[in-house]
């Protein structure tokens, strides 16, 4: 008798009933939207907005069909509003838009046209969400830019030397000069004892710095360098740096999943889907914002006066006030080396910022002559200020300070960020740019749509054919396969391109022949002149670590290809990967679930419908149909 017991029957049902589930979003399509994103790097998007986004539907009269917010990377949301025809769609936006920007010269939000899922509420509340859809299939613009690391590396050598000569000024240290040769900083002395003092001062300044003797007699110097493991730490800031200014950036654009990842070293890769404008996306992208710290003018603050200048400052409570400017400049973005978040002496959260060493004279200055008084970080973009932080000069500080203030832990994170993405940590050049319209994209889908189905609907009706009730229990499995493929997919929420379209293609040949290494198997058991329970039994249990070997060194390949690929090549590593693991799963199990089910409870069974089993001399066999 060939049975499973109950709990493995439990596990095939579970498994393939989350696999249902989560393929279904798939299959309700997308809905016309329109998305609410912020346009500034002060504007938060949050639960008060999808308030006013509905007040404003509603006292229009416009029905939608609900409005949400989703989240569209780290730290980043948006509000999309959907609605049942474009119609509706145009007209909400001109709604929304005149309700969020009253001045349309000074936007702070970005109101645009979108596409959003259509999956029933039901389906949302488990997670299941629909796979995204690629450049390729959707239309968009691909860019491949490159850091240069050069230029991060120089800035912070730039920065290392105002340190230098700070700390040896403030030490008392004389020195004949310091400079900068390359990718190390010369502090040259005039005698042994002042140079010997003043390496200990500079190995105990920085852990992260080399340090080393040259010259003699009058000319004797210090090399400084950063160590191997700084200068990758400072790659690698400078490229985090600059993708999360970019994700800050491509909100303006409206985009509901860009793609922006590492590739290499100092490359970064951004899709932006569903965008078609290049020249738009280049401008956002390649946009200079500056940041500057800057003076409180308390006089003018406390007449209600604007001083000369006044900047917007977002509250905590959500309301504005002005922040009037004196007309020095204390720091400026390009002094700014990092900014974290932290928590203070007395476990309050706190942002600690660092300058370079010209920024830390200038600060040192500014807050020892200023006791007591408001100072603003301001953050400038499009020729617009607004305050992100003003806060109480508490003390006289210089290269390292602190932020502190009534905030929470995900507010320093947040003001951390601004403060960091104020500009790029390094200058970015686009080598590579590829735009797909959206025509390319459907025609794209409905082949790659057409050839999966017309390859799976050729395999099945051979199978039918000639394995008969074994070759529908083999069509069957193969589309669970495919379904609990679609399923991961969309769990993992994997972006489908084209590539990975002919991955399930070439999956459903993988899957099929694991269930003709069994059927033959089966078929050479009943040759052999075993019982049909028998020849069930052993035909699975032999065609298994068959099955195992050979999908086991096509994963290798498929982890090869994962682990050293790139773009497109990993996205059909992705999906082949997971089809392999999915094809042994219900080529083994899943068929033989059925089988067992069809066959496994009968007592006196005398023939398996498995197709024509040839015999040594004989014309058919006796012990099938």
């Amino acid at each position: 008798m060939n049975r499973y017991p109950l709990w493995k029957y439990l596990v095939i049902a579970v498994a393939l009933l989350i696999g249902t589930l989560y393929t279904l979003p798939n299959f309700f399509g997308e809905a016309p939207a329109v998305q609410v994103s912020s346009a500034k790097s002060t504007v938060r998007v949050d639960a008060g907005l999808m308030d006013r986004v509905e007040a404003a539907l509603k006292n229009a009269q416009v029905t939608h069909e609900g409005v949400t917010m989703d989240a569209t990377g780290q730290n980043n949301f948006t509000v999309r509003a959907r609605f049942t025809d474009p119609d509706t769609q145009l007209k909400a936006k001109d709604v929304i838009t005149r309700a969020l920007n009253p001045d349309s010269a000074d936007p702070s939000y970005v109101v645009a046209l979108n596409l959003v899922p259509r999956t029933p509420a039901w389906l949302t509340a488990l997670k299941a969400a629909p796979m995204y859809l690629g450049l390729d299939l959707r239309g968009g613009v691909h860019f491949l830019m490159q850091v240069d690391m050069r230029e991060a590396i120089q800035k912070r050598m730039e920065g290392l030397t105002g340190e230098l000569r700070t700390l040896l000024r403030e030490k008392n240290v004389r020195h004949s000069g310091i400079s900068r040769a390359g990718n190390e900083v010369e502090v040259r002395f005039r005698d042994d004892e002042t140079r010997k003092r003043a390496d200990g001062l500079i190995r105990d300044f920085n852990r992260d710095l080399l340090v080393r003797d040259e010259g003699s007699g009058e000319d004797l110097r210090l090399v400084v360098s950063l160590n191997p493991n700084a200068l990758r730490d400072i790659q690698a800031n400078a490229l985090k740096q600059n993708i999360g200014t970019l994700h800050n950036r491509i909100n303006e654009l409206g985009v509901s999943e860009p793609v922006i990842q590492q590739q290499g070293a100092d490359r970064v890769v951004v899709q932006l889907p569903g965008v078609q404008d290049v020249a738009r996306a280049k401008q956002i992208l390649g946009r200079t914002a500056t940041l500057e710290i800057r003076l409180v003018d308390d006089e003018a603050m406390a007449a209600g006066t604007s001083g000369a200048q006044s900047v917007p400052e977002r509250r905590p409570d959500g309301s504005t006030r002005m922040v009037p400017l004196k007309r020095q400049v204390v720091v400026t973005g390009d002094q700014l080396i990092d900014a974290n978040a932290t928590f203070d002496e007395n476990q309050r959260p706190a942002v600690a910022v660092t300058l370079d060493g010209r920024g830390g004279a200038s600060m040192r200055q500014a807050t020892r002559e200023n006791l007591k008084k408001l100072m603003a970080i301001v953050l400038y973009e499009k020729g617009k200020g607004e305050a992100i932080s003003v806060a109480t000069i508490q003390g006289e500080f210089g290269n390292r300070f602190q932020i502190t203030g009534q905030f929470t832990t995900q507010e320093t994170n947040d003001l951390a960020l601004l403060i960091r993405s104020g500009s790029l940590a390094a200058p970015m050049e686009i080598i590579e740019e590829r735009t797909i319209g959206p025509s390319l994209g459907a025609e794209n889908i409905k082949r790659g749509f057409n050839s999966t189905l017309y390859g799976f609907l050729a395999i099945a009706v051979f199978m039918i054919v000639y394995y008969r009730v074994f070759g529908l229990i083999s069509a069957i499995a193969l589309t669970a396969n495919v379904m609990l493929l679609v399923a991961l997919l969309s769990m993992l929420q994997a972006t489908l391109t084209l590539p990975g379209i002919a991955a399930i293609a070439l999956t459903l040949g993988m899957a099929i022949d694991a269930n003709v290494l069994i059927n033959e198997r089966v078929r050479e058991e009943l040759r052999a002149g075993r019982t049909p329970q028998q020849a069930i039994s052993e035909g699975y249990d032999k065609a298994f670590a068959t099955i195992l070997d050979s999908n086991i060194t096509t994963l290798i390949a498929g982890v090869a290809l994962l682990l050293f690929g790139s773009g497109p090549v990993r996205g059909f590593a992705v999906v082949h990967c997971l089809g392999i693991l999915t094809s042994i799963f219900t080529a083994v199990f899943v068929s033989r679930a059925i089988v067992n089910l069809v066959y496994g409870s009968r007592k006196k069974l005398t023939s398996l419908s498995v197709g024509q089993i040839w015999k040594p001399g004989e014309t058919a066999g006796a012990n099938a149909k």
